[in-house]
């Protein structure tokens, strides 16, 4: 009996060694089943990593646990400062004092990884930039996020702002176990925002069978990065990959470790995220800024979905359209009926009812007559929209 249990585990093990060697892995990856916490796949799990726009997944984590605890609502306003305004694209440009909900902020910051919005969230549910850090970095203390520190809310570069591929796997499960209710978030395939279509920057929504999440993010110093999960009968996995060379290899790669975790037995390894022990080097941050940046285009340097490849270049499957009609969630300025959040009327703050409605500032100028039409009150940020090709 003893001698089966031993042929068994290293079967299983053999396996999970064989996959880690078939990926010819090169920077920090992490796979893992959700319900679990079982680890299918890692390297350089604990290497510091800036996080850029992965930060989004802390601030939402810290918005939903001030949502559960009466702080703040989802219709409460959240008001536009003249900071957040001032940060750079990716972003939504509104400009100062312009009022939205929250839940239309966090499908804003979350698919169009807007980094105004973010901030806006940040200093609303916060009261400050410096206030909501302080939460990130408590929240990242109390789930055991050992090798994280947060600055800012939007993840925009700063050398003091890190993490690792196990630590944002834990924050991953913090927010798909705790918060269920916000999943379908995460997996939105787009926004509709007046006449422009904004689509989800995860290449792997309505790209890859079963996919659902999460984020994506890119500054040059941390190179593309990217968590990305999908749900196959009933077994949901997530890949973490930080330090890819353009938006389309980070979805490649994610697909690659996601297909090689649903074919791997359930029972590869042993480890799991939590107990999984830290390893290699812990405190020196990797640099890509001129690997990635130095020598690209500034269309290159985006997480914008990429216009088609060469004719005579092998085309991505995550680089191709969608082959079908987007969905589109309806999202827009207005409609915050809730109360201020608290740390806003902890301030003194009001409710911001006499604050005009700006006119939404896209990245780029939209040509007339093009984008979608959207339907339902985009002000309740809950309606589907169809794009109109």
């Amino acid at each position: 009996m003893r001698h089966r249990h031993f042929l068994k585990l290293f079967s299983a093990g053999a396996i999970m060694l064989s996959v880690l060697a078939g990926s010819a892995l090169a920077n920090p990856v992490v796979v893992f089943d959700l319900k679990s916490g079982q680890i299918l796949q890692h390297q350089d799990a604990f290497k510091r990593w800036y996080p850029a726009s992965l930060s989004k997944l802390m601030t939402a984590y810290v918005t939903f646990r001030a949502i559960a605890a009466g702080e703040v609502q989802l219709d409460s306003p959240i008001k536009v400062t003249k900071h957040s305004a001032g940060e750079p694209p990716s972003k939504m440009g509104f400009k100062p004092g312009s009022v939205m909900r929250l839940d239309n902020a966090l499908k804003m910051m979350l698919v169009k990884s807007a980094n105004d919005i973010a901030m806006a969230v940040g200093e609303n549910v916060g009261g400050s930039q410096a206030a909501f850090a302080e939460r990130m970095n408590a929240e990242a203390a109390r789930l055991g996020m050992n090798g994280t520190h947060f600055v800012n809310p939007n993840g925009l570069f700063s050398p003091d702002q890190y993490t690792t591929a196990r630590d944002l796997s834990i924050l991953v499960m913090a927010i798909r176990r705790e918060f269920p209710q916000y999943a379908p978030w995460f997996s939105i395939e787009g926004l509709a925002v007046g006449k422009k279509a904004i689509p989800n920057y995860n290449l792997l929504i309505g790209r890859y069978p079963g996919a659902d999440g999460m984020k994506t993010g890119f500054v040059c110093p941390s190179g593309f990065n990217m968590i990305g999960s999908a749900t196959r009968n009933g077994r949901t996995l997530v890949a973490v990959v930080l330090g890819e060379k353009s938006a389309v290899s980070r979805a490649e790669a994610a697909a690659k470790l996601l297909d090689e975790g649903f074919d791997a037995p359930a029972a590869a390894s042993p480890a799991t995220i939590t107990t999984l022990a830290p390893y290699g080097d812990l405190v020196s941050p990797n640099d890509m800024h001129d690997e990635v940046c130095k020598k690209k285009t500034p269309e290159e340097q985006s997480e914008a979905p990429p216009a088609a490849a060469a004719k005579d270049a092998p085309k991505s499957p995550y680089q191709e359209k969608l082959d079908h009609v987007p969905t589109l969630v309806a999202v827009g300025l207005g409609g915050a009926t809730g109360p201020a959040p608290k740390a806003i009327l902890d301030q003194g703050g009001q409710e911001y009812a006499d604050v005009p409605i700006p006119s939404w500032r896209p990245d780029k100028p939209v040509p007339a007559g093009t984008g979608p039409k959207a339907v339902g009150n985009a002000a309740q940020g809950d309606q589907p929209a169809k794009a109109v090709n």
